[in-house]
Formats: structure tokens, C-alpha cells, sequence
């Protein structure tokens, strides 16, 4: 799960997000709608998860950090499915299943991904889209090996395409999730001035 987290983290900082003003919006990525029902789903699944399983020794997110990153999951999700669209790379549901598969094996089987899937702040029902931005992060990466980017590079190179996309077709956020950092590349509390600034709690799981 340490690997799918890195991925993940690596998409996040490319987004280029500013304010949004639809209702019922959590963000717009061009003409697609990020709704706030999507974003909660995600925030409400996860939190109730995490009673059903033993979080000892766990360093869980809570409040508007947490919030924060389940709406930059659907964001990063709809970057990156517009930037491999643009190049026609695409993930098969049997690519899914076998990633899938495989982390169960690493786990030790199914009856560990609850706890797992807790541990990394993913919603169960996100899990396969988690899985589809990795696999869709890996083929970008042998892509830009292929057209002579260094491997040690291809995370900056699929940053780029990431920030580049989302430059074309606009990207807005809801205010109630934060503010994008040009200075960074990253979606920080309204009340922050640097990543290092603690987090505003605007809600509280």
C-alpha cells in the first residue's frame, strides 16, 4: 500500500485548482462536475470504516485534511483519466483485477485489505479507481521512458502533463475544501501560508 500512496501523492501535487462557485459542486475538472454527495460518499465510507477495524498504532487523518484529500482522490482520478485519454492509453478491468489480486497476496490475503484500505485513507468503493490511477501512472511512466525521458524522471514528467492539462481545460475548487498554492502545487487550508501550516478543522470525523 506504501507503493499506491507514493503514486497518489506524486498526482496530487499537480493539481491546479482555484475557487468554484457552482452549487452543489465540490470541483469542476472542464466540463466535468465533481460533486459534494461524491466527495462526502467518500469522507462518510471511510470514517465508518475505520470503526470496524483495529487503528492502533495508525496516524490517521482527521477534519479537513481528511476531507481534503478524498475530494484530491476525484480530482487526481479526473486529471489523470484526461491526460491518458488524450494519448489513448487505457486500463482494462481485467488489468484492474489482477493489480487487485496481486495486493491481496501481498496482504496476506482478503480478510487484511479492510484495514490496509483504513491505514491509507481510501475508501473501499474508491479502492479499483485507486488501482486504475496507479496502473494508468505506470503506463505514462513507460511512455515518457519511450519518448527518452530518464526513468528517475518520469514522476516529474507526468506531474507536468498533469499541471499542463489542468492548465487547458480549467480547474476550480469549492473554497470549503481550500485554496490551491501556485507557490507549492498543492491545496492547502484557506488559513495557511505554507504546506507546514497545521490544517484548519472545518469538520471533524
Amino acid at each position: 500500500m506504501k507503493k499506491l500512496i507514493a503514486v497518489i501523492t506524486v498526482a496530487a501535487a499537480a493539481l491546479v485548482l482555484g475557487g468554484c462557485s457552482q452549487v452543489g459542486a465540490a470541483a469542476t475538472v472542464g466540463s466535468v462536475k465533481i460533486t459534494e454527495a461524491t466527495v462526502q460518499k467518500s469522507i462518510e465510507t471511510a470514517l465508518a470504516e475505520r470503526k470496524k477495524v483495529d487503528t492502533t498504532g495508525m496516524q490517521l487523518e482527521t477534519g479537513a485534511a481528511f476531507n481534503r484529500n478524498q475530494l484530491r482522490f476525484h480530482l487526481i482520478a479526473t486529471l489523470l483519466g484526461a491526460v491518458v485519454g488524450d494519448l489513448k492509453i487505457t486500463v482494462t478491468k481485467a488489468e484492474i483485477d489482477t493489480r487487485r489480486a496481486e495486493i491481496l497476496t501481498q496482504l496476506g490475503g482478503g480478510a487484511n485489505l479492510p484495514k490496509a484500505l483504513v491505514g491509507a485513507g481510501i475508501a473501499s468503493p474508491d479502492f479499483d479507481k485507486y488501482l486504475e490511477l496507479i496502473l494508468f501512472s505506470e503506463k505514462l511512466a513507460k511512455a515518457e521512458v519511450a519518448a527518452g525521458v530518464a526513468e528517475a524522471d518520469t514522476g516529474t514528467a507526468i506531474q507536468k502533463l498533469v499541471v499542463d492539462k489542468a492548465k487547458k481545460i480549467k480547474v476550480t475548487v469549492n473554497p470549503k475544501y481550500g485554496k490551491w498554492d501556485p507557490a507549492t502545487g498543492d491545496v492547502l487550508p484557506l488559513d495557511a501560508a505554507s504546506p507546514a501550516a497545521s490544517p484548519a478543522a472545518t469538520s471533524t470525523p
